[in-house]
């Protein structure tokens, strides 16, 4: 069971760098059956579809940032420069993972983009309860602007742009 759990494991690992090189919609499970040094058939032993794949590779992503977001203790007043500190450490260790769910909302396949809405519900859910618990004011649109803040830091990495983190 444990050698099983390793394979599927290793079939995510291949598949976020087959999305990532590739996007979604020229992504193959065939390639990466190839990348993972498997059959097609035994993705698809895990895997019903592309689909499928996309989704446990988001939510594998979703679970690290939920997991890191959930275990922050700061002070009120280095929340969120703490939790925006994990973020960036969690996106410089699986950089290709975490850029892939910070996009995946610009897929337009129904079923990806409901997935992909429900688990940014998660993680706007985790922010806005540790805002609450921080007593922060406005907890919701400071969550709000939080996410809003981890899309930017996306958008300048993806783009190479880093100017586009200059807030002052």
């Amino acid at each position: 069971m444990v050698v099983r759990e390793d394979r599927k494991e290793q079939i995510i690992d291949k598949a976020v760098g087959v999305f990532a090189e590739q996007g979604y919609y020229k992504a193959t499970t065939a390639l990466v059956a190839k990348a993972a040094g498997v059959t097609q058939p035994y993705v698809f032993h895990f895997f019903a579809s592309k689909e499928e794949l996309f989704k446990a590779v988001v939510d594998r992503a979703v679970t690290r940032i939920y997991e890191t977001f959930s275990g922050i203790e700061a002070p009120a007043d280095r929340l969120e420069e703490t939790m925006g500190m994990a973020f960036v450490s969690i996106m410089n260790v699986h950089r290709d993972e975490i850029l892939l769910v910070m996009q995946a909302y610009t897929i337009a396949e129904p079923v990806i983009r409901e997935h992909v809405r429900d688990k940014f519900a998660i993680i706007y859910k985790v922010i806005t309860a540790k805002f609450h618990e921080a007593h922060i004011p406005n907890a919701e649109a400071a969550a709000s602007q939080f996410i809003g803040t981890g899309l930017l830091i996306t958008l300048s990495e993806v783009l190479n742009l880093p100017q586009l983190l200059c807030f002052k």
